[in-house]
């Protein structure tokens, strides 16, 4: 597989995970509209650095898993199945919650880069995203784990995740008074994402068979 598509199947698997609104990019979003976009992009790269030591762990953690089909096919299913529940469970809750306001307070003007890799590093979430989503990419013949492919990979997914950041630093002040950033859109937002991963879980599962 050419590296190039390697890249750009990083960068979207990235920008999927990053589109619902969350702590990092309305974080980046908030810090932009108090102090400028230089700090917003500053803590966007915070966040990226740390994204890419992440999404690197996965691929090797999924390259470990690789060689283990019949592990592969246990977290196959029971992923299928997290992924339905948490579907559900955001959906149920996107209908039953009402509108919040969002909170605008930012922390400390300094160290915004540090304050981005702080909060990318508690976001553990990307981790096991990754991992699964490296194996099914492999599954499907897209990637494999040779370490030109991991690193292609890898960078994609870190430019996806500053991709999305800029994204939400420049285009807040047109959006943040739309239905997109309430939390009941956010809840929306993730059941369809989760849905969408289930359903390429889904016929992995079936193209095992």
């Amino acid at each position: 597989m050419s590296i190039t598509v390697v890249f750009f199947l990083g960068l979207f698997v990235a920008l999927i995970g990053v589109i619902p609104p969350g702590l990092l990019n309305m974080t980046a979003a908030r810090i932009s509209l108090k102090e400028g976009a230089g700090r917003g992009i500053m803590f966007s790269t915070g966040v990226s650095i740390i994204v890419f030591i992440q999404t690197y762990i996965a691929a090797i953690f999924a390259r470990y898993l690789s060689n283990r089909p019949d592990i592969v096919e246990i977290l196959q299913r029971v992923a299928f199945v997290i992924f339905v529940l948490i579907t559900i469970y955001f959906l149920v809750l996107a209908s039953k919650q009402g509108e919040k306001k969002i909170d605008k307070e930012v922390r400390s003007k300094h160290g915004r880069l540090l304050h981005g890799m702080l909060l990318s590093a508690l976001n553990v979430f990307p981790i096991p995203y990754q991992a699964y989503m490296t194996i099914t990419l492999s599954s499907f013949g897209w990637m494999n784990f040779e370490k030109t492919s991991i690193v292609t990979y890898v960078t994609g997914a870190s430019m996806g995740t500053f991709v999305m950041l800029y994204f939400y630093i420049f285009f807040f002040d047109k959006i943040k008074d739309k239905k997109i950033t309430s939390q009941k859109s956010m809840n929306y937002s993730i059941g369809i994402i989760t849905g969408i991963v289930a359903l390429v879980t889904l016929i992995n599962i079936l193209k095992e068979l």
